[in-house]
């Protein structure tokens, strides 16, 4: 909306007809003109003259009343545009003085000195000032058109510089609304590349660990198959090696008896008996354990079905989870797992590993130097599942828990973190239309909860 020109003018002169004669020059009376103006008019024929819009002048006789009336303006939102100053005023505070300020309270005001004659030269009053754009001087004894010339262009000039100022304001508000959206578009575009990248990533990974089981399978599956077909032809060779050791006290020759009794004692036959079952037993369990490993990281990885919503076993992807990071925990911390049954629930279950991923790696880094405790616990509540992290690490400070989901946030050192997992594991949490929080006492520890719900879709 396009405010009225300001006409309002600040007087301050010690002297009364100094005032008289302002008020005649920029308030003449109104009546009388239009009386004259119709009257020339009706006699010689011409159309009447625009009336020119009148000034409000208000006076004050010392620099102190002025600025009163100046400050009170100010508060009422109804500001001066432009002072006549009278340079020498014996009582109080002199014009330049009184200059001063006014501006402290209106910078934009402009100003006229009036003077016959000052303690300042007029470079000395502008080095004072420092206002070569604002200021103008008058000299008495002054002609009433300068005075109106004077007012009417820095009137003016006060009003443009008003609206310049306006649609400055308007225009950075513009660019800085536009900067922030620019900004947001950035860290927007930033984040969905790290979770597209993210994405790529988890794809290689399932595609490797099909890979991987592909090449590791054949040969661990015929090694397990051999060492079950040697224990069975050990247990055999057993009997037969029981049966040689009965005869041998038959033997009736000393010379045939005491040479295998010798030799059976030189290679310690009583021991390899009772080691290489023992052996063969601790190589299944390795070779078992291998194949959990190899299974673990399928399951974790989901290559076949990670943009398929499908039922999963959520508890099954949190153990798979942690046999794949069990290197990163097994110096920092135990786990304690409080598990309740669980309904299967309809989720990207890849995804989900992700998460429980995140969370459990970013628990054991934030144990101190002391072996510390990640408990893990789950439930149903309604038509929802929950799944909670917690550990006894150092904990987050308030300040930095509200940031703790932003994109590229991190109070790990440089070159130790991206700042992406916890926001990447909110995401993919939103996704499934659930609810991560966060709850954090410094000293004490962290507790991350995840609530999901059993189905995406109606049924």
């Amino acid at each position: 909306m396009t405010q009225p020109p300001n006409r309002r003018i600040l007087l301050i002169d010690d002297t009364p007809s100094i005032h008289e004669d302002f008020r005649k020059i920029l308030m003449p009376h109104e009546a009388s003109t239009e009386a004259l103006d119709e009257m020339e008019s009706a006699l010689f024929g011409d159309a009447a003259k625009p009336q020119a819009q009148a000034f409000e002048l208000h006076g004050a006789y010392g620099g102190e009343e002025g600025l009163g009336l100046l400050t009170s303006a100010m508060a009422q939102e109804r500001p001066y545009a432009l002072a006549f100053v009278d340079m020498r005023m014996p009582q109080g505070w002199d014009g330049a003085k009184t200059i001063e300020e006014l501006w402290k309270v209106a910078p934009d005001l402009q100003v006229v000195v009036c003077t016959a004659y000052s303690d300042y030269s007029w470079d000395d009053l502008l080095f004072r000032l420092h206002a070569h754009d604002r200021l103008l001087i008058l000299k008495k004894p002054f002609d009433n058109i300068e005075v109106q010339q004077m007012a009417n262009t820095l009137a003016n000039k006060w009003d443009m510089a008003r609206r310049a100022s306006l649609q400055t304001s308007q225009l950075e508000r513009l660019v800085e609304e536009r900067t922030q959206a620019l900004q947001l578009e950035i860290e927007e575009r930033k984040l969905l590349e790290s979770q597209l990248v993210q994405s790529e990533k988890l794809a290689s990974l399932g595609q490797l660990a099909a890979g991987v089981a592909h090449e590791i399978n054949n040969p661990v599956g015929f090694i397990s198959s051999n060492l079950s077909t040697l224990d069975s032809y050990f247990k055999q060779l057993q009997q037969m090696l029981d049966a040689y050791q009965r005869s041998e006290a038959h033997i009736g020759a000393p010379e045939h008896r005491e040479p295998l009794t010798a030799l059976r004692n030189e290679l310690d036959l009583d021991f390899l008996k009772d080691d290489i079952p023992i052996l063969i037993r601790e190589s299944k369990d390795g070779i078992g354990r291998v194949v959990q490993i190899v299974k673990d990281l399928k399951n974790f990885s989901r290559v076949d079905n990670d943009q398929t919503w499908q039922f999963a076993n959520l508890q099954q992807g949190i153990d798979s989870t942690l046999n794949i990071v069990a290197s990163e925990l097994k110096y920092k911390a135990d786990v304690v797992k409080h598990y309740t049954p669980l309904p299967e629930i309809e989720c990207l279950a890849s995804q989900l590993n992700q998460v429980v991923m995140n969370l459990v790696i970013n628990a054991a880094q934030a144990m101190g130097p002391e072996r510390g405790t990640i408990t893990i616990s789950n439930g149903v509540e309604g038509e929802n599942v929950w799944l909670e992290v917690a550990d006894n690490g150092c904990g987050i400070a308030p300040d930095t828990v509200q940031k703790i989901f932003d994109p590229f946030f991190t109070t790990k050192p440089v070159g130790e973190g991206t700042g992406l997992g916890l926001s990447l594991s909110y995401g993919i949490v939103k996704k499934h239309r659930g609810d991560i929080s966060v709850s954090s006492e410094v000293g004490k520890g962290t507790k991350f909860r995840v609530v999901l719900p059993i189905r995406q879709t109606a049924a």
